[in-house]
């Protein structure tokens, strides 16, 4: 259980924690219903946010609005262009640790314009289509294959068919001070996604100096594997509760 700066346990703290999930682009926080449901099953408090993926800044501003709603301190976990999101709101003073899951991770004055820019130019390619009307979609048609090659056919289709636009203004919102300075943080690498190449999630993370995982999945890790994510998560809840022990 996390306690605030003062070490006074908050009233509507749960005996596990707290933790606030993050999606990226293309989805919505309905894909984290598994690990939501795991986290509950042990214990934890769980908020799911809800980004309009319209702009760095404003899916940011609806972060912190969920994080301040908590009763404790909260491990915040971010997946795909949620780790951008949680590498700016994560700056509230309200979170103990930051988790990210297949996450881009910017630096100051970055983008995940910037950090897909660095990607490998011989890996496989997002198949994001040219923009319309300021919004971005994925190839249905490529979307089993890259975002979601272990999930169901029939799963992946719906998530395909679901798509929430993503404005281009978010991919290139630039991070004012990257949280992951001064808190602690963990990574899943996922070793078999098509969306951010394995080499280049090494490469961030390193640079964080995040505890590192590894996962044999996809990009929708946190949709075919909640349990790995969840194991994660709780491994990085343990820790910081422990240093504030």
């Amino acid at each position: 259980m996390l306690s605030n700066q003062k070490g006074v346990i908050m009233e509507g703290a749960s005996p596990a924690g707290t933790v606030v999930l993050v999606h990226g682009g293309f989805v919505d926080g309905s894909g984290w219903q598994g690990v939501y449901s795991l986290l509950r099953k042990d214990g934890y408090n769980v908020a799911v946010v809800q980004n309009p993926t319209l702009s760095l800044e404003g899916d940011a501003t609806a972060t912190k609005l969920i994080i301040d709603a908590q009763g404790e301190p909260v491990i915040l976990v971010g997946h795909s262009y949620g780790g951008a999101v949680i590498t700016e709101a994560g700056n509230d003073p309200n979170v103990a640790a930051l988790v990210y899951i297949a996450g881009f991770i910017p630096d100051a004055g970055e983008s995940v314009n910037t950090l897909i820019e660095r990607f490998p130019k011989d890996g496989p390619a997002p198949p994001i289509l040219p923009p319309q009307d300021g919004f971005l979609f994925l190839d249905r048609e490529k979307f089993h294959d890259s975002f979601a090659a272990d999930v169901s056919a029939e799963e992946a289709a719906f998530m395909a068919d679901s798509q929430v636009p993503w404005g281009v203004d978010a991919l290139g919102g630039t991070i004012s001070e990257a949280a992951w300075r001064t808190k602690p943080s963990w990574y899943l690498l996922t070793t078999e996604d098509r969306m951010i190449p394995p080499p280049a999630q090494q490469e961030m993370s390193a640079r964080a100096g995040s505890t590192v995982e590894e996962a044999t999945g996809s990009h929708a890790i946190y949709v075919s594997q909640p349990e790995a994510v969840v194991e994660l998560i709780e491994k990085a809840a343990s820790e910081v509760t422990s240093a504030a022990g």
